[in-house]
């Protein structure tokens, strides 16, 4: 009995868990959509499959995605992304990259 509540809780839990990581990615595809499209003349699809996941995530990892992005879209400016608004576009990005096999719906 108490094995099965063990096990219950530890499925609950990393259902949890996969669940959250899944919503940064839904939720900076929200964000792209609403802060991103127009400046970036480009459906969020497009911008990204500008790189790969490994290369989003070195992005990410060297803290130089507002670089990027502002390499990507000229017209978005440095400092108009928070981090917290940076952070969900490149899980949406990583989640969509070329090398995923996922399509976005933007």
């Amino acid at each position: 009995m108490k094995l099965s509540k063990i096990i219950m809780v530890g499925a609950l839990a990393l259902g949890l868990t996969s669940t959250a990581l899944f919503a940064d990615s839904v939720k900076g595809q929200k964000l792209y959509s609403k802060l991103l499209k127009d400046p970036c003349d480009m459906t969020g699809a497009k911008f990204a499959a500008k790189h790969s996941q490994e290369e989003w995530k070195a992005l990410k990892t060297a803290g130089k995605f507002e670089a990027e992005v502002i390499k990507i879209c000229p017209k978005v400016k440095a400092g108009e992304l928070s981090e917290s608004v940076q952070e969900n576009i490149i899980d949406f990005a990583i989640e969509f990259a070329n090398d995923s096999g996922n399509v976005p719906s933007c």
